[in-house]
């Protein structure tokens, strides 16, 4: 029944394969579970839990609409860089012009969960009447090429700063960790050692041809840990869910304020900057799907003769429906995850993919004790092992043109270096127009691109 609802064989996959890219695409999402209400609360217990609750459920829904709807082994999940958007830019910018009213921090959570909806609806409908696909297309080949190494780029380097290999630094901002200084950073050097370690298991097992070997990488990685001392189980380790339960119906389930930050008497200025706000979701978010869902389908071989992804509409639909339905739960925006690349690294290939880790995302709300035993030193090596093979794909870039070369350049490397998929794309785009313009070449530019480099310009100045 699944294989014929799925399409498994089809697609040269097995119901077994699925399965083990599911829970392979969870654990490699999992520390989303704890890291967005961190984020989201700023301190404040009762929005982490209900944050929690929501990030759990929304994740959920989010890819179930994946699996049944698109059936594409894709994940969506609040997103990490969006979320430290609403935290540390949306909140902070709706206290600065209610300032006399000195707002709590629930009060600026509730109210800035409108945004994140608003953006929503807008690319509903901007997807009802395919938009967002004529964009897509509009969107030159070679920077189209060069978003899949980007995006591997930028996973092998969440992969490396979650394991501590790479840390800040106030000469370079980043550097590596100090490897000869173990008398002070022994914890931390042993974090990087088991990431290491954990990176070369996934590679030996993966030449072996070993079935589950990203999988198998992540479990053997978590066992050494507990095993050298490195991850211990926490002192109140518990299963009690019922005070996240209470705060989730009281701070953040349906509690989005939609007139509170324009209960000020400078209507104008708040209107302005909640528009500013939406659009800069509302282009981070599209762009960060858009290049995940193309980047991590053209690394696994998912694109057809035409450049063209099966099922790339309803993706954006369903990306369009979780952000959404998270912002009616009352978690930041929920998006296409880039480690749904480690579960079609590991072979997964449709929507049963999803179906597997939308389940764990469910059992997460009962067993996140247990989720959260899965150190992130034993997931950062399939970020790593995915990025790596994901760097496959620019062989296929063409760097002969200059006037295509920066802009696909560019589109790569922003990517990592500023922490965020849709700044690569903004980058590419921008300067595609510029150089085309300059060099005489203006027809080469579409409508669709001159249009959002125009829109990426604009959030630029204005955020």
């Amino acid at each position: 029944m699944l294989d014929n609802y799925f399409g498994v064989s089809k697609t040269g996959s097995s119901v077994r394969t699925e399965v083990l890219a599911g829970i392979t695409t969870f654990f490699a999402t999992a520390y989303i579970i704890l890291v967005n209400p961190l984020v989201l609360s700023q301190g404040d217990a009762s929005i982490f839990n209900g944050v929690f609750f929501a990030t759990c459920i929304g994740a959920a829904i989010g890819t179930f609409l994946m699996a049944f709807y698109t059936r594409i082994p894709f994940a969506q999940a609040p997103g990490m860089g969006l979320n430290a958007f609403f935290a540390y830019t949306a909140m902070p910018a709706i206290a600065a012009f209610l300032v006399a009213r000195n707002p709590s921090t629930v009060e600026l959570y509730q109210m800035a969960l409108p945004l994140v909806f608003y953006s929503g609806v807008i690319f509903i409908i901007i997807s009802a009447v395919g938009l967002r696909e004529k964009i897509i297309n509009g969107i030159p080949d070679n920077i189209k090429r060069a978003l899949t190494g980007g995006v591997g780029l930028f996973i092998a380097y969440l992969g490396l700063q979650n394991s501590g290999i790479i840390v800040a630094s106030p000469a370079t901002q980043v550097t590596l960790i100090n490897f000869a200084d173990y008398a002070n950073h022994s914890h931390a050097i042993h974090g990087a050692l088991l990431t290491l370690f954990g990176l070369f298991v996934i590679a030996a097992l993966a030449s072996r041809r070993i079935n589950g070997s990203v999988l198998l990488g992540i479990l053997v990685t978590t066992v050494v840990a507990f095993l050298t001392g490195f991850a211990k189980i926490p002192e109140n380790f518990s299963f009690d869910i019922s005070g996240q339960a209470a705060d989730f119906m009281n701070v953040s389930f349906f509690k989005l304020d939609f007139l509170g930050p324009f209960q000020h008497e400078h209507l104008g200025a708040a209107i302005g900057t909640m528009l500013a706000l939406i659009l800069a979701f509302a282009m981070v978010n599209m762009f960060d799907s858009m290049a995940t869902i193309y980047g991590v389908c053209q690394s696994a071989g998912m694109v057809d003769e035409k450049g063209e992804i099966s099922g790339l509409r309803k993706g954006l639909m369903a990306g369009a429906t979780g952000t959404a339905v998270g912002a009616l739960l009352g978690t930041s925006t929920v998006t296409t995850v880039v480690e749904s690349a480690t579960g079609i690294g590991e072979g997964g290939r449709t929507g049963l993919t999803s179906v597997v880790t939308g389940i764990l995302f469910l059992v997460a709300l009962v067993l996140a004790p247990i989720v959260v035993l899965i150190p992130g030193v034993a997931t950062a090596p399939a970020l790593i092992y995915v990025g790596c093979l994901m760097m496959d794909s620019i062989k296929a870039v063409d760097f002969s043109e200059p006037s295509d070369a920066v802009p696909a350049f560019l589109t790569i490397i922003m990517m990592p270096l500023t922490y965020s998929i849709a700044n690569g794309i903004a980058f590419g785009l921008i300067s595609f127009c510029i150089i085309k313009l300059l060099t005489g070449r203006a027809r080469e530019i579409k409508a669709p691109t001159a249009v959002v480099a125009a829109l990426f310009v604009l959030q630029f100045i204005i955020r």
